[in-house]
């Protein structure tokens, strides 16, 4: 729990900062903007004022999702902070269109600007600290996995730039009495206009739950196997309910000989070991493994008819009831093939050929993850 107060507590405090950062610039531009009658400046001023309401969007949404989960929602309401970021991303791409129309405009009825030495120094330091404050947030973002601090970051570096394009435009200005402030807007507007979009994708897919981090998944899989009498870690699945917050399931193959007992020690070692060091809520199945030369001779055939398919990729949970002449094992096979189920009949079509006395059964499991 302390975990969870300490990262809410860090995302609220940066979050404060940055409506002060936000604030003061908002303050300096738009005092720059009136004075040098630059529309560009003062939309500058404007949009520092939106991510300012950004950063209080992120206090609220972080102070709802670490609500304690409830009888209505028990598995507690850490996805708001998806819902965060998605309206972020989305003030992020409306900044891009309003930017783009006023420079269309400013290209269409282009005004004169009357800027001074004081005040392009003001833009010029303006530009450094968003820069600085953007790749800040967004480091701090990144590792404490808040979507929502990504995405102010994300917003704040590509306000540093649109603004490097109105302090351009305005020594070109000032040096030559030339105007480019609308045509630089385009060009940096589409840019900001991409960097919404991919953002509200990325929220999207947080949203509509993703694949399980590759790397995640192959540690995970590997600190399972490491218990004594694993023998093997498969189908872990996890669902996400907002960042550090997963619950999701593994199989594991254990000796068929083990006793119930000691089933449920190792079970609830494993439980306990991946919740302590990765906050992880797992439960386990078990797949029992026969041991004796003749099914590992049968598991291997299997194992070569198996890869003849184009789209197989991996065999796991052979077992063989020798007394009911019935074979049973687990298969994934890839989103690719057109059908799951046609690659696992094939295989269980040519197996027959080699093991016609048995009944073989072939469950398709998803490849959730790696």
């Amino acid at each position: 729990m302390g975990k969870k107060e300490s990262r809410e507590n860090t995302i609220v405090r940066l979050s404060i900062f940055g409506i002060f950062v936000n604030l003061v610039l908002v303050a300096f531009k738009a005092f720059v903007g009136i004075v040098s009658n630059s529309i560009a400046i003062i939309m500058d001023a404007i949009n520092n004022l939106t991510d300012a309401f950004s950063q209080v969007i992120t206090i609220v949404g972080t102070k709802l999702s670490m609500r304690r989960p409830d009888k209505k929602h028990p598995y507690g309401y850490g996805r708001l902070e998806y819902i965060t970021s998605a309206i972020i991303a989305s003030l992020v791409l409306i900044t891009g269109i309003t930017s783009i129309k006023e420079s269309f405009l400013k290209i269409i009825h282009p005004e004169t600007s009357n800027y001074s030495i004081i005040s392009l120094i003001i833009i010029a330091v303006a530009v450094l600290v968003k820069f600085f404050y953007g790749r800040f947030m967004k480091a701090s973002g990144e590792k404490i996995q808040s979507d929502a601090l990504i995405a102010v970051g994300t917003d704040s570096f590509m306000d540093s730039i649109l603004s490097l394009s109105t302090l351009i435009a305005a020594l070109i200005s000032f040096k030559f009495g030339i105007n480019l402030e609308g045509f630089l807007g385009v060009i940096l507007s589409a840019f900001i206009i991409k960097a919404g979009l991919e953002l509200i994708i990325e929220t999207l897919g947080s949203i509509l739950g993703g694949r399980i981090d590759s790397e995640l998944s192959l540690e995970l899989k590997k600190k399972i196997r490491q218990f004594e009498g694993v023998s093997g870690a498969y189908d872990l699945i996890l669902h996400d309910y907002g960042p550090s917050r997963s619950i999701g399931s593994v199989h594991i193959e254990v000796p068929a000989n083990m006793t119930a007992e000691e089933i449920h020690l190792l079970s609830r070692r494993i439980i306990e070991e991946i919740y302590s060091e990765y906050g992880i809520i797992l439960t386990v199945g078990i797949y029992a493994t026969n041991t004796n030369e003749k099914v590992l001779e049968m598991k291997q055939k299997f194992i070569e008819i198996a890869k003849k398919q184009e789209h197989f990729i991996q065999l796991h949970g052979f077992f063989v009831d020798e007394e009911k002449k019935h074979i049973l094992f687990d298969t994934v096979i890839s989103y690719k093939a057109p059908s799951l189920y046609a690659v696992a009949e094939n295989i269980k079509t040519e197996a027959h050929q080699f093991f016609p006395d048995y009944l073989i059964d072939i469950n398709v499991d998803q490849d959730f993850s790696d």
